[in-house]
């Protein structure tokens, strides 16, 4: 079917509405009202630039601007063209109606944690959309490398917005993989296909003049384009600026890296394999050993979600399980896209709004949590469902989409994938089989790190705590308490009667001079003879801890307590022995996996302490948490919002004193959990994903997507 081209600037006005609220966003800093209106504004005006433009698209028709063509004389002359054929359609139909949710979400968010540069953040939002806008109407590889650039550019002010020594990193690291790698390696692409074809524009089913080029440098170019867009894509290994962005606000998190930026990745990649080489030359392009250009795209796209999937079982932190999640899902797009047939390409198209809404909900919940709860561990979560039974139940249907159950929105993308592997097992190549194995494990995956989550939340109590082997603790878990006591200390620390005689039984007990027991009972009660309570920083009593000048701790020439590593006795079985000195770097920041002083266990104070110690404690398991801490929701920075007193529990992590609150179904929805403006995002994306799954036609998007491929495949291979 030939579209029919019709000349009209609302791709262009699409662009352009983003542009011109960044400024007005800007101009109204002092009155955060009209601040935040004109951001609601522009994301209803861009939906419904967008959604204007919808029938004509599903009726075959193509909108068109030019700015004109550069470069005449070389080729055919290259322009800078925005086209909304179906393809861009359905990227930009997906990121636009998300801005709105995404919108209201920032407002409760940011305003929720008193975040500072509030005007900088919804500005870069804005640009943000822009570009991603460009890159959906691109019509050449030249257009969308500029917008690929530029949405690198526009997002480094949001992944750095805490400002802190690790959210500069992050951005750093963000710009160097995206925009001085993954950019260069798709400029270098564009530049060989012009070479070679003449031509950089977007034809539905490739250039036909690649298919007459040389086969080694048309393969080059493949994998150059691939994987430069694939890096945003979040492909391994290149791949650890997704996990390190995570330190930046959760409404960044959810849209722009689940949405917007990794999915522009995905969307690149697409474009070349349906629009820039066409699905039969990808599929013909040989490579030893029998394998061809797109079995190779698929075989790395396996490979990243199993391994993906593997590191998301060992994340303690819940973004930072979310964020190995995403990588490992993206990769069901790029697999599907070097299945060569009708159901593989149409899986891979409709996992992209799948796996949006899927993953949106699951970081608007993880950030909804972080605001209301200031918890941001998984280990930290017993319980935690009674207290925000919404926000925790749209958590729980959204991670069984991810994991592909029947009637959500991850199951029909998945099905369709899954019949493409073993259709082109049987008719084309037997390798397409393993790729159809690799589907199926990564589904038991995902309901191997999402299920300690919803277990955690609905099925344990805080009084009754079993750490998961699959969260980051050793092997069998750990039965421990973790809910705070009114006297500063933990609930599960004391002897079960609580008093006194129990307490002088515990301490005498233990022997003075082993160092394990002092550490394993860091969390314990403080001896009865100890004047004030501890400030050490991993929470371990000073009066407890044995003076390093004594003969019976191991020492160095120069008198420094050293561990001791003598294999004569040493069981190889146990972790060897700590010994706390303050000067390894472990004393400031300790492993997740030293389950004593990991996230919610540094916090030990005496018995009989006042409860406004509870803060200091509170500051020793800030300092305590692991490697994977650094890139949490900013829980120790001196922004307004974080401090104890601006939250309901009135605690920095896990269950406040007494346990979690219960809170009702109905009190739920009057508000009591947290503010509607969190509260509806996450219940309409929740619902999207729903609709999808059960009426994925009426959505619109299966629709759009049968469209795109149907006009892409030869003639024999359009349908089953």
């Amino acid at each position: 079917m030939t579209d029919v081209v019709l000349q009209d600037p609302r791709p262009l006005l699409a662009v352009l509405v983003s542009f011109v609220a960044a400024f007005l966003i800007v101009a109204s800093h002092r009155s955060p009202n009209v601040r935040e209106g004109w951001t609601l504004v522009a994301s209803l005006a861009k939906f419904g630039i967008v959604a204007s433009m919808l029938p004509a698209v599903l009726d075959g028709r193509t909108f068109e601007w030019s700015a004109g063509a550069f470069l005449p004389g070389v080729g055919a002359p290259i322009e800078f063209a925005l086209r909304a054929d179906a393809l861009g359609m359905l990227f930009a139909f997906l990121a636009s109606g998300l801005w709105i949710i995404t919108s209201f979400y920032s407002i409760g968010y940011m305003r929720g944690l008193d975040e500072p540069n509030q005007t900088r953040y919804f500005a870069a939002f804005a640009v943000s959309l822009a570009a991603t806008m460009g890159i959906a109407f691109a019509g050449n590889l030249v257009t969308i490398f500029v917008f690929y650039e530029l949405l690198s550019i526009a997002t480094y002010p949001l992944v750095a917005h805490d400002e802190t020594a690790e959210a500069r990193s992050a951005g750093r690291k963000y710009l160097a993989y995206t925009m001085f790698g993954g950019g260069v390696l798709v400029l270098a692409g564009t530049a060989l296909v012009y070479l070679l074809a003449g031509s950089v524009d977007f034809t539905a089913g490739g250039i036909a003049e690649l298919a007459n080029a040389d086969p080694g440098l048309a393969m080059l170019a493949f994998f150059l384009l691939a994987i430069g867009f694939g890096v945003k894509a979040g492909i391994m290994p290149l791949h650890q600026w997704l996990p390190e962005a995570m330190v930046a606000p959760t409404p960044v998190s959810g849209l722009l890296h689940a949405v917007a930026v990794v999915k522009s990745g995905a969307f690149g990649v697409s474009r070349v394999v349906l629009d820039v080489f066409g699905p039969e030359l990808v599929f013909d392009l040989s490579l030893p050993l029998g394998f061809t250009a797109g079995l190779v795209l698929s075989t790395i796209g396996a490979i990243t979600l199993t391994a993906a999937s593997l590191i998301a079982l060992r994340k303690d932190h819940l973004k930072r399980r979310l964020a190995y999640s995403t990588i490992s899902q993206l990769s069901y797009i790029i697999l599907g896209l070097g299945l060569f047939g009708w159901y593989g390409l149409v899986g891979a198209l409709l996992h992209i709004p799948a796996h949006a809404f899927m993953k949106l909900t699951l970081f608007f919940c993880a950030g909804n949590i972080h605001v209301s709860t200031h918890t941001d561990y998984i280990s930290q979560m017993a319980g935690i469902g009674k207290r925000m039974p919404l926000t925790m139940g749209a958590f729980t249907v959204a991670s069984l989409g991810m994991a592909g159950i029947p009637l959500l929105a991850g199951f029909v993308s998945k099905y369709y994938m899954l019949i493409g592997g073993v259709r082109m097992g049987m008719n084309f190549t037997p390798v397409a089989y393993y790729l159809a194995g690799a589907l199926l494990l990564s589904g038991v995956l995902n309901v191997a790190y999402f299920w300690p989550v919803i277990y955690t939340a609905f099925f344990e109590a805080e009084d009754a705590h079993d750490a998961k082997p699959l969260v980051d603790f050793p092997l069998g878990g750990e039965s421990r308490s973790i809910v705070a006591a009114t006297d500063g200390g933990r609930a599960g620390d004391d002897a079960d009667d609580g008093s006194d005689e129990a307490d002088e039984e515990h301490d005498d007990a233990e022997p003075a001079g082993d160092v394990d027991d002092i550490v394993a009972d860091a969390g314990g009660p403080a001896p009865e003879d100890a004047d004030e309570p501890s400030s050490a920083p991993d929470g371990v009593d000073d009066s407890e801890v044995p003076d390093a000048d004594l003969d019976d701790l191991p020492t160095d020439e120069d008198g420094v307590v050293r561990p001791d590593f003598a294999a004569t006795e040493r069981d190889f079985s146990e972790p060897a022995e700590r010994v706390d000195t303050g000067d390894y770097a472990v004393d400031q920041r300790p492993s997740d996996a030293d389950v004593p002083f990991g996230p919610g266990r540094g916090d030990a104070s005496p018995a009989d302490a006042d409860v406004a110690d509870v803060d200091d404690a509170d500051r020793v398991n800030d300092e305590g948490r692991g490697p994977d801490d650094p890139h949490g929701d900013h829980d120790d920075e001196p922004h307004g919002g974080h401090d104890a007193d601006t939250h309901d529990d009135g605690h920095h992590g896990g269950p406040p004193p007494g346990g979690w609150e219960h809170i009702a179904g109905l009190d739920a929805l009057r508000g009591r959990e947290s503010t509607w403006f969190t509260l509806g995002p996450i219940l309409a994306a929740m619902t999207l994903a729903v609709l999808l799954g059960v009426i994925p036609y009426e959505t619109g998007f299966l629709e759009l997507i049968e469209l795109i491929v149907d006009a892409r495949l030869p003639e024999g291979v359009v349908r089953p």
